[in-house]
């Protein structure tokens, strides 16, 4: 197949800093780039090398351009949507970030009107693909595991966003989305879902969000506006029977298991099929690895464009989290 050519749209710091330098790594083209803002559009532009003939305004004429193989918008809910659902009638397939959309219920419209075209919607959800939650995926869904019996995580983030005129709905959105598309994918289909919420003062807000899945297990998720982002931000386990995964910061993995008692062995030793099993990367190592996700979700993005099997999460997925979100939200 010949080298993709992407045509993107949204050339804030999200993109420059975390999106673009990702994408750029693999062998396609940034064939257009679309931003309102003529600053941020001249300099992205200038730093990946997108020609000034190739670098519009308005997405509509991104959209119209027909020497493009797919679009990546990152741009905000409300765009991600027109643009997506623009470009599934035009039949181009799409990553945007998330969310897909500003509400649940936009987000359902456009994983139907993605499903009934048959073309590719993938949602920018990478907590999938951090190295460390993907290790702990595996290990949670293999059979010597057993079903999940509990969750348990905390997502935190600081007031910086919300300070003075709190206005929790980007919190939701762009934070918290997050785990209520990472949480069924480690648990299985909820059944019931609910919060309660704690403001400690305006912009700090906590909330307790409480899961019955349909497997029988339970869980809880801690979300709230007000640690330092100086700290370790994330943390989640998942319990099954004499045995629980951990992933911390999003970069360990702790495996216990059920191993013997040591302290009167005197051949005590370590086993493989008992003992702890610990991972985290080698940060030092002289090599461009990207243990937040995004690398691996581009991947498996451009194999569903190659029309290669890839697990990529879907406008369905999108849909599917929103509408947890918005069903735990309005309990509280």
């Amino acid at each position: 197949m010949s080298r993709l050519r992407i045509g993107w749209i949204g050339c804030g710091t999200h993109a420059n800093e975390m999106l673009l330098p990702q994408l750029t790594r693999f062998d396609v083209a940034l064939a257009a780039l679309c931003d309102i803002d003529e600053g941020r559009l001249t300099r992205t532009g200038d730093r990946f090398g997108v020609a000034p003939e190739n670098r519009l305004r308005d997405w509509r004429a991104l959209l119209a351009r027909t020497d493009l193989d797919a679009l990546v918008v990152a741009a905000g809910p409300q765009i991600h949507f027109e643009v997506a659902l623009a470009a599934v009638a035009r039949r181009l397939p799409v990553f945007i970030e998330k969310p897909p959309a500003p509400t649940a219920a936009d987000a359902e419209r456009l994983a139907q009107a993605a499903d009934a075209a048959g073309v590719p919607v993938v949602v920018g959800f990478m907590k999938r693909y951090s190295t460390a939650n993907r290790i702990a995926l595996n290990l949670v869904h293999a059979e010597e595991f057993g079903v999940p019996a509990s969750f348990l995580g905390e997502y935190m983030t600081a007031p910086t966003y919300f300070a003075g005129d709190p206005d929790y709905t980007g919190f939701y959105l762009h934070h918290c989305v997050h785990y209520f598309d990472l949480v069924p994918l480690l648990m299985g289909e909820v059944a019931h879902i609910s919060s309660r919420r704690h403001e400690l003062a305006p912009g700090k807000l906590l909330l307790h969000v409480d899961f019955r899945f349909t497997s029988g297990g339970i869980g809880t998720l801690v979300l709230g506006t007000h640690q330092s982002r100086a700290t370790p931000m994330e943390w989640w386990q998942v319990m099954g029977d004499h045995r629980r995964v951990e992933v911390r910061n999003v970069h360990e993995v702790r495996y216990f298991r059920a191993p013997a008692f040591k302290v009167s062995d005197p051949a005590a030793t370590l086993s493989p099929e008992q003992d702890t099993l610990i991972w985290e990367p080698n940060l030092t190592v002289a090599a461009n690895e990207d243990h937040k996700g995004y690398h691996a979700l581009f991947a498996d993005f451009l194999a569903v464009l190659r029309g290669e099997r890839a697990a990529a999460p879907t406008a369905a997925d999108g849909a599917r989290a929103m509408r947890l979100m918005e069903t735990a939200l309005a309990s509280t």
